[in-house]
């Protein structure tokens, strides 16, 4: 997997519109800056950690589409961002809005988020368990 940024991808068949671009770019910064503090500390909590993962390593590899990698940013930059519709405090009910969010995304693109995915996700929920221990 070759990790990229949506700015790295030229405008072509797929690509966004200037306005989408920045918007887009927006949802990559709170990403790369929240996703990795947020999985630590949430991922024995969340059934859905595992598709969180695989999301994030599908939105930032190179192979994926780009309007596909811009729709997951937008996903996983809900799930990242501290306010949301139901405040993730609320014990079982605080991610539901979360998973739902991310859930959409995925069963809309779920053939971009592929097996290769899946398998560096487990690997880095693994490491973060080991960590934890």
């Amino acid at each position: 997997m070759t990790s990229t940024t949506l700015r790295d991808d030229a405008s072509g068949p797929d690509g966004l519109s200037p306005d989408e671009r920045e918007k887009a770019a927006r949802n990559e910064q709170s990403v790369r800056r929240g996703f990795w503090t947020k999985i630590k500390a949430t991922a024995a909590r969340i059934p859905f950690a595992e598709d969180a993962v695989a999301s994030y390593y599908a939105a930032f590899d190179r192979k994926t589409p780009l309007r596909v990698r811009a729709t997951l940013m937008v996903a996983l930059a809900y799930f990242v961002l501290p306010l949301d519709v139901m405040p993730d405090i609320f014990p079982i009910i605080g991610f539901t809005d979360d998973a739902a969010v991310l859930m959409a995304a995925l069963k809309l693109l779920s053939g971009h988020v592929t097996p290769d995915h899946y398998t560096t996700a487990r690997d880095a929920l693994t490491r973060l368990k080991d960590e934890t221990d």
